[in-house]
């Protein structure tokens, strides 16, 4: 057995853990300054408006998905996540918000067709400013351009496999990593700004907070 205290506890050859942080850090301080002010607020309008609202992502933009939800049952919002067992019916004038880097996942495409037939209106926030997504949606956030000039499978368990779905490179917050981190920070925001928009309570937001875990 080695001994413990010979261990590095830094692999060798990889950068410290705290400035792969700080890296990341500005790539989405580079993120939040390229996002078209327009298009954020499109989609606090649209989020403001909306009545019912359903999330959908697939893999980690899909827990993304979910945390948007969350937040946004704490403040008041009817929210449903799409694939959930008790997720009701979506109905014309309902309201999608769909995560995607790529735009093009086979699955959440059709969620999106499903929900443009009904006559649901469509947020996309997205890498891809050009993707079959992007051609049914109501209104798109792009955040960072990972997949620019990349052409990519329609699938999402391919793009896994065959490293396609990464950012910046292998090395450096790897398969979506920088998009979901940027998608993250960016509904965590519009959270905020529709709490001061709605005048939320912060009692009422606590009282919805689960108290079964």
């Amino acid at each position: 057995m080695p001994d413990p205290e010979e261990i590095s506890r830094e692999p060798v050859g990889c950068y410290p853990v705290e400035e792969l942080m700080l890296l990341m850090t500005e790539k989405m301080r580079e993120t939040a300054g390229a996002l078209d002010p327009e298009e954020a607020l499109h989609f606090f309008d649209e989020i403001l408006a909306a009545g019912r609202v359903y999330v959908a992502g697939a893999g980690r933009s899909g827990l993304v998905a979910k945390a948007f939800a969350m937040r946004l049952m704490h403040i008041g919002y009817d929210s449903y996540v799409i694939g959930e067992t008790i997720t009701p019916a979506f109905s014309a004038g309902d309201t999608l918000v769909v995560f995607s880097g790529s735009g093009e996942t086979n699955s959440i495409y059709d969620v999106c067709e499903t929900a443009r037939e009904l006559d649901g209106r469509i947020c996309l926030i997205t890498a891809t400013r050009t993707s079959r997504m992007a051609k049914l949606a109501t209104c798109i956030v792009v955040l960072g351009s990972l997949y620019a000039g990349t052409h990519l499978s329609s699938q999402y368990e391919v793009r896994q496999i065959t490293g396609q779905y990464r950012s910046v490179s292998g090395s450096f917050a790897p398969l979506g990593t920088l998009f979901e981190t940027a998608a993250l920070l960016f509904s965590d925001a519009v959270i905020s700004a529709l709490i001061e928009a709605r005048h939320c309570n912060l009692d009422d937001v606590r009282g919805r907070l689960s108290r079964l875990e």
